[in-house]
């Protein structure tokens, strides 16, 4: 395959907010390093990459001002928001790269033989859409395959709207050979051991040029089996890769690219610490890497001892977030039984004695499940804040295929079934109708207060 060239692109959000929480299209890239170790000419093309999007004539002047640690605003602009969404009061935008810069980075890669298209949020298909449009425009014939979380979650709506070729559900690097064996008439094989994520190659972040961040996963998958969550729907089963392997990836990205800011996006980044994240931050520490950690995605706070708190203080956990979800005794249970209020207390009393203020403290807690009352919401805020951490308000975005996505179905204002614009968090879906836009903007108040103390 060694004549054959892939671009994989990674394409626009469109939404009514958006903020680059160190997001990096690791999929892709992961495929991205396994296409090229099979002998495939690979280029990757971000609409979302920050430093590119000045690059272009067509760009915008420059990129928005960037935060120390790697994270900051996307480039946008106000776009028209999809009819769906028409009597939506607020301001829809694309965020990243204008298209004319698109057209233009096109233009300059080359005409490939495939285009990979990734997606995330079912909610973002329109930038999908619209991505494609735009490689159709500039490269007419290609073929365009589309996989990601929207063709796994959505897959027959996917097919029905993205323009692509091909619709990929699943984890790519098991479902992409035999549809390029397809394409190619060869065989294509991945060299890699499905159950040892060791045996991937690390993602091609060397094909997306300045790094300012870099997110690193020790893990694929979940154990536990959260109503609301879609982990289980879009990995095989939970895979771990090793605690030492992983401190040579962060020490490899630090030295060759002089990285200091990495983010873990594992939705288990803490379970069987012993063997997983304890060895990884006792070499971290060991090897005295000057590095700064990141932990957007939430972590698992019943995990959470004296011990590893004051390790994660030590090896340099910067932004830490737990997943709590909720006061609600009933409710933690009926989600998944994840954790306690008792274990929450617990856990926030070891971290404050590591090290760690009020202000680093970020607890998840969820807001606009179906059925869900205002009151449960404050008991959560006002239980976070009197624990001495800072609670954070996510709005629930109802996910086809999920346990709960049922009760959702039942419980939305909007046709959630048949639309995915309207699983959009921002529009709090499935929030009770006697919670008006003024009682959830006190709860939100509510929240800043708290976190502000």
């Amino acid at each position: 395959m060694q004549n054959k060239k892939i671009t994989l692109l990674n394409p626009w959000i469109h939404d009514f907010s958006a903020y680059d929480f160190w997001v990096r299209p690791l999929g892709l890239l992961t495929l991205a390093a396994l296409l090229r170790r099979s002998g495939f000419k690979v280029q990757v093309i971000d609409c979302l990459d920050p430093f590119q999007a000045g690059k272009a004539s067509g760009g915008q002047a420059g990129t928005r001002k960037r935060l120390n640690w790697g994270c900051g605003k996307f480039p946008s602009e106000e776009i028209p928001k999809p009819e769906a969404l028409r009597l939506i009061r607020r301001r829809y935008r694309r965020y990243g790269l204008s298209p004319a810069a698109l057209r233009e980075i096109l233009q300059a890669a080359g005409r490939p033989d495939l285009v990979l298209v990734g997606s995330m949020m079912t909610y973002w298909y329109p930038g999908v859409v619209e991505a494609i449009g735009e490689v159709r425009a500039v490269w007419p014939g290609v073929p365009v395959l589309l996989g990601g979380n929207y063709a796994t979650l959505c897959p027959e709506h996917a097919r029905a709207f993205s323009g692509a070729d091909v619709v990929i559900p699943g984890d790519g690097e098991f479902a992409l050979p035999p549809v390029l064996g397809d394409l190619f008439g060869s065989r294509v094989d991945f060299d890699f051991e499905a159950s040892a994520l060791d045996s991937y190659p690390y993602p091609a972040l060397d094909l997306i040029g300045r790094l300012d961040a870099v997110p690193i996963l020790t893990s694929r998958g979940c154990p536990y089996r959260c109503s609301y969550c879609a982990s289980n729907l879009l990995n095989r089963g939970f895979r771990m890769r090793d605690p030492l392997r992983v401190v040579d990836e962060i020490e490899h990205w630090s030295r060759t690219r002089g990285v200091r800011n990495y983010a873990f996006y594992d939705d288990a980044l803490l379970v069987c610490p012993t063997d997983r994240v304890v060895p990884m931050l006792e070499e971290i520490i060991r090897r005295d890497l000057d590095v700064n950690f990141h932990c957007p995605n939430g972590m698992h706070l019943r995990e959470i001892t004296q011990s590893l708190a004051k390790l994660l203080f030590s090896a340099g956990f910067r932004t830490i977030r737990f997943g709590f979800e909720t006061a609600s005794a009933s409710r933690q249970t009926a989600t998944g039984g994840k954790v306690t209020t008792e274990e929450l207390g617990q856990a926030v009393a070891y971290l404050q004695e590591a090290g760690y203020g009020r202000a680093d403290i970020g607890v998840y807690l969820l807001c606009g499940l179906p059925g869900q009352e205002a009151r449960e919401i404050e008991a959560g805020i006002d239980l976070v804040r009197a624990l001495g951490a800072k609670p954070i308000l996510a709005e629930y975005s109802p996910i086809p295929g999920t346990p709960l996505w049922d009760e959702a179905l039942r419980h939305a204002r909007y046709d959630i079934g048949k639309e995915p614009l309207f699983h959009n968090n921002s529009l709090l879906p499935c929030m009770r109708p006697d919670i008006s836009t003024a009682d959830f903007q006190a709860l939100k108040s509510r929240t800043r207060l708290a976190s502000q103390e």
